[in-house]
């Protein structure tokens, strides 16, 4: 295939993703409005947005570029054989950090995006094998839970092991561009003088960091990292390293120490700083309970996961993002209708019935299994059907089995659903609704799970809980049936894990 047919396909690609993206908000947009419409007197507005930058230039808008692709190609191509290609100048996106403070995401336009996406795909072909086994980001033949899976065999066929946990400081933002460029000709790296002259092109003068945002930077952000990698597999190290996250293990403190060593000599050859503040350095890892000669903890964090020697479970901040998403459902159908200075609910609860709570319930199991149902999910785990595909939000953490910690999340979603209901009660009964004898305000914390099942509405049960461990029984047989790719979510490399 050509050059020009190659950009002319990798731009629709790049096109048709972003204004399926819009159709989808926009039809998501649709369709929250609708349900405020029933559940509010005045739920405002429907606003359409488009992102902003689309004005900036029309190659940002992935209308525009879809019909005028061929004539973008045909330019773009002719300039990367003179060698004269450079990118036009992208937007930066302030992007809030979890841990406080803001970081950049680079947005280049469609027909850049599509030529970084080409440059990537060709180096990764010519180059994968070239990579640490180790290495998990960034490529088609890893992913994040790859590295979980990895990680949590190893750690939990020991009692007590030595972990050593570094961070960087602004990985992407520091990078020195001549260390980057001196891989280029050492290690075996396959790189043509074309893909060379793009990279160099979208990098630019400034002599460091590459952009955040653009496929070809994921290629470079594992190249910088080759050689940390080699030289912890040569010192008999074993470790996991997703983009500038890595973790590192050994049961000998000799090893172990020499990770220190590795790490520091990368950080001042790469110059990118150590970040001594939320580098945790080497401990042990080992049971809580255990006696220990030197500073230890019963479990790493890494990505959105917590690893034990026990067992893999969802990290606290993980696990608290998830409450607050739920939190936020209960409060928008059962709390916000029902605050301020006028009643703006548009149905009050009567006859046993509350409609907004059935909106509620169902938005939750929603967000936890996407489109299933429990009768799907149940059909599944007895063997009735054969297969189902995972989208919700247990999705994203398909190697959990600490069944503890999802039975406690079952007993919490009950207690909310139950506190998000008695303050709804007590706020009709401020607006004159005294709906006490009524269902669901006269069921008892420890009555929730089984008078809400013996709820029909339209003759199913809509208000049966939704439950994590069920859909983790689910997960659990798909991860034997299919393998962790058969199970995951298929938005799991781009999902934000850290908050």
């Amino acid at each position: 295939m050509s050059l020009e047919n190659k950009l002319i396909d990798l731009i629709e690609v790049e096109a048709l993703k972003l204004s399926d993206r819009q159709h989808a908000y926009h039809n998501a947009l649709h369709l929250e409005h609708e349900r405020k419409s029933k559940r509010l007197t005045n739920p405002g507005a429907k606003e359409v947005k488009t992102p902003s930058y689309w004005i900036k230039d029309k190659k940002f808008n992935p209308f525009y570029v879809q019909k005028n692709k061929k004539q973008i190609a045909n330019s773009i191509a002719k300039k990367i054989m003179a060698g004269t290609y450079s990118p036009n100048e992208p937007i930066l996106k302030q992007i809030p950090k979890p841990s406080g403070g803001n970081r950049f995401v680079t947005i280049y336009q469609i027909p850049d995006a599509a030529v970084s996406r080409m440059i990537y795909e060709q180096l990764i072909r010519k180059n994968k094998h070239r990579f640490s086994s180790f290495s998990y980001a960034y490529r088609n033949d890893r992913n994040v839970h790859f590295a979980i899976q990895d990680i949590g065999i190893e750690l939990t066929q020991n009692s007590r092991i030595y972990v050593a946990e570094f961070d960087f400081s602004k990985f992407f933002d520091s990078i020195d561009h001549d260390y980057l460029f001196s891989q280029f000709d050492k290690n075996g790296f396959l790189i043509s003088e074309h893909e060379n002259q793009v990279i160099r092109s979208f990098l630019g003068a400034s002599g460091k960091g590459i952009p955040q945002g653009t496929s070809i930077s994921l290629f470079l952000a594992n190249l910088v990292c080759w050689r940390l990698d080699r030289e912890l597999e040569q010192a008999g190290l074993r470790f996991a390293r997703y983009a500038d996250d890595t973790i590192i293990w050994s049961k000998d403190y000799d090893k172990i120490s020499k990770a220190s060593q590795i790490i520091s000599n990368f950080s001042f050859d790469a110059g990118i700083a150590i970040n001594s503040e939320k580098s945790k350095g080497i401990r042990l890892l080992c049971k809580e309970a255990m006696k220990v000669e030197m500073e230890s903890t019963s479990a790493i964090e890494f990505l959105g996961y917590s690893i034990s020697t026990d067992n893999i479970s969802i990290k606290a901040t993980s696990e608290n993002k998830i409450k607050r998403q739920i939190n936020y459902i209960l409060y928008k159908h059962l709390i916000q209708p029902l605050r301020g200075a006028k009643l703006a609910a548009l149905t009050i609860p009567a006859n046993n019935k509350d409609e907004n709570l059935v909106s509620a319930v169902m938005e939750i199991r929603r967000y936890l299994y996407g489109d299933l149902t429990d009768q799907m999910i149940a059909n599944y785990i007895n063997g009735v059907s054969n297969r189902i595909f995972f989208k919700g939000v247990m999705s994203f953490y398909p190697l959990i089995n600490n069944e503890t910690q999802l039975k406690d999340l079952d007993g919490w979603l009950v207690t909310a659903i139950y506190k998000a209901i008695n303050l709804r009660g007590k706020l009709l009964k401020a607006w004159g609704h005294n709906r006490d004898h009524n269902f669901p305000f006269n069921v008892t914390r420890n009555n929730v799970l089984t008078e809400f099942k013996r709820q029909k509405i339209h003759g199913k049960k809509l208000l049966k809980l939704p439950s994590f461990y069920f859909v983790y029984q689910a997960l659990k047989k798909g991860l034997l049936d299919f393998g962790v790719e058969g199970v995951m979510n298929p938005a799991s490399n781009t999902y934000n894990y850290y908050g």
